[in-house]
Parts: structure tokens; C-alpha cells; sequence
């Protein structure tokens, strides 16, 4: 699945690999899944129901990829796509339920989220290959299809139309949030003794390691991605990290980054990366986004609304700024 808002930065977590007194142990499998990279770490009492039990997670991960990839011709998304402003188009409850979310947040940041984002022209390139900025012009008509307020949906129906001919929907900044948040829950209702599922830095965990620790979530440094600003202690929770580090280019000495208001068509500006902690995955991963595209202030005003969730901002000069609820020791 592309990254279509934001580039999610890889944690480092730090796991023992190691039998407890209760014959826990723990596996590990990396794979390449929704278009980048998931680290699936299983605790169980042996190894043959830990491995079994990562193929249940990656055959559910390719389930929901199926369901809800924009790049995937044949998915329910897709379909959606393919037949704007057409006819709507039956899906299946999953997916009308999870588009129901990603709109709703659209409507509380006002845009500064936005699900039909995945229609946006790209005419900003962060490859080195643009000399000037795109006229006021161009960067208007690149968001003309953007606009969640043209998706039309029949609950009773369970259809999505999308008014517009060309408009597109995407799950790039919501979906491996929530595949890992939906994988959890299968692991938990298993009763699999824990785990941490981390789909390109989109991260559910449960429990705790065979040793007794939490899991450790290391959190990158924007400015030196080989060190830490420091580690998290995570037990049962989810943490996303949104970041444009790698990816800006600067005209007349200001920073623009690769993540691109969908309201406005400008790329955000002031902050370098969100980290966003908290009990849902799919919530945090559309809050790190919403908030890397608001910015500092309005961004801390969003997370006001979510009071279960706590952040830690980056600004682009390197500041760190903690949310006042912020309860972790970095």
C-alpha cells in the first residue's frame, strides 16, 4: 500500500529471544506486505504454535491488503475508484466501516486529513529534480478531485459512490494501523500470550516479552536516524510515528516536506516528524498524519480531542515537544 500522506519512520524495538519458567518462547518473522515492510513477533508456549500462529497474522494482513488497496485493480477500493462519479458501489461492511473512520477524521481536521487524497496530482517532486516551486495555479488544480465532502455513503446499502470522475479514496495513511490493530485482536481472542506487530512503524503490542519486560520502542532521530532519542516501555498499546526527513526540498531557505496538505495542495511545514502513542493503532496512525500536516499548535489542539492519546513532536530546527499528557520517560 503506498504512502500516500506520510513516510512512517522504522522503530527499533528491542526484544529478548529467550524460554521463561513458563516455557515461553518467542519467534519473529519479517515480511513484505501492504507495499512495505511487517516484523511479527510472536510469544507462545513453543515454536510450532508461534510460527503458525505468524501465518494466521500475515494471511490476515493479506486479506485486509486484498480488501482496501487503492494500487490492487481487483480490490473492493478499487472498484470504488474505477466507477467515480459512475455509480456507487457495494463493499463489504469492513471496508464501509473503516472508510465511515477515515471520513470522520477528515471532517474533524477540517481536511487536513483527507482519504480522497489518493487523487491529488503529484506535481511536487522530492527526487532533486525540481529547480522551482509549482505556480499557485498548478498547485490549486492538483487538489480540484480532493474532497472527502464528495464521498456519498449508504450505510443501508453498504455502497460508496465518490461524485466526481477521477476522484480516488486510499487507506495509505490508515491501513497498516489497521491491520495491525485487527491482527492483535485475533491474537488476543486466541489467547496467545503476547506479541508486537509492526507494519512500517505502525505498531500494536500486547503483554509482555518472555522475559518479563515490556517491549522497548526505540524512537528515531530525525536528525541521525542511526541514533535514538530515546526508549519507550510499551505493554499493551500502539504507537505510529509520521516524518518527512528524507524526503523535502528547501526554496528561498525555507523546508517543504513530501507530505502535502490534501486541503491546500502547499507541503506541510514547521515539523519534522509526530509520534503519537495510544490504545489504537488505526487512531494514531491518523492522528500522527493529521497532525504533521496542522502543526505544532493546531496539531496539539486535534490530540485534544483524543484523550487517550499522547504525542511527541519534532520540529524542523529540532525541538522536541511533548503533548501535557506525555507520561513516558525518554
Amino acid at each position: 500500500m503506498h504512502k500516500l500522506l506520510s513516510y512512517k519512520i522504522l522503530f527499533l524495538f528491542v526484544i529478548t529471544c529467550c524460554f521463561s519458567a513458563h516455557s515461553q518462547v518467542l519467534r519473529k518473522r519479517t515480511t513484505l506486505l501492504m507495499g512495505g515492510r511487517f516484523d511479527i513477533s510472536i510469544v507462545d508456549k513453543d515454536s510450532l504454535s508461534a510460527e503458525q500462529n505468524i501465518d494466521l497474522v500475515i494471511g490476515e494482513i493479506t486479506r485486509i491488503e486484498n480488501l482496501i488497496s487503492d494500487w490492487k485493480p481487483d480490490s473492493q477500493v478499487s472498484e470504488v475508484n474505477q466507477n467515480a462519479g459512475i455509480k456507487p458501489i457495494k463493499v463489504d461492511r469492513e471496508v464501509f466501516e473503516l472508510t465511515q473512520r477515515a471520513i470522520k477524521l477528515s471532517e474533524i481536521t477540517n481536511g487536513g486529513f483527507d482519504v480522497s487524497f489518493a487523487a491529488l496530482d503529484r506535481i511536487w517532486k522530492f527526487d532533486g529534480s525540481m529547480t522551482e516551486m509549482p505556480s499557485a495555479e498548478a498547485i490549486k488544480k492538483s487538489v480540484e478531485k480532493v474532497g472527502y465532502r464528495n464521498i456519498i455513503l449508504d450505510s443501508t446499502e453498504s455502497t460508496i459512490f465518490l461524485k466526481l470522475k477521477g476522484m480516488k479514496i486510499g487507506f495509505g495513511a490508515l491501513g497498516e494501523g489497521y491491520a495491525t490493530d485487527k491482527c492483535r485482536k485475533m491474537m488476543l481472542e486466541k489467547g496467545v500470550q503476547a506479541g508486537i506487530i509492526n507494519g512500517s512503524g505502525d505498531m500494536s503490542t500486547w503483554e509482555k516479552q518472555p522475559n518479563g519486560h515490556d517491549w522497548k520502542i526505540g524512537i528515531t532521530n530525525p536528525f541521525n536516524p542511526e541514533k535514538l532519542i530515546g526508549t519507550v516501555p510499551l505493554k499493551q498499546g500502539a504507537v505510529t510515528t509520521s516524518g518527512s526527513y528524507e524526503k523535502f526540498v528547501v526554496f528561498n531557505g525555507k523546508r517543504y516536506s513530501h507530505i502535502i496538505n490534501p486541503a491546500t495542495g502547499y507541503p506541510a511545514t514547521g515539523l519534522c516528524s509526530v509520534t503519537v502513542f495510544g490504545p489504537n493503532a488505526e487512531t494514531a496512525n491518523g492522528l500522527s498524519t493529521s497532525m504533521m500536516v496542522l502543526g505544532q499548535k493546531e496539531g496539539l489542539l486535534l490530540l485534544q480531542k483524543f484523550p487517550e492519546y499522547s504525542c511527541l513532536m519534532i520540529t524542523d530546527k529540532g525541538k522536541v515537544i511533548k503533548s501535557k499528557n506525555f507520561s513516558y520517560k525518554l
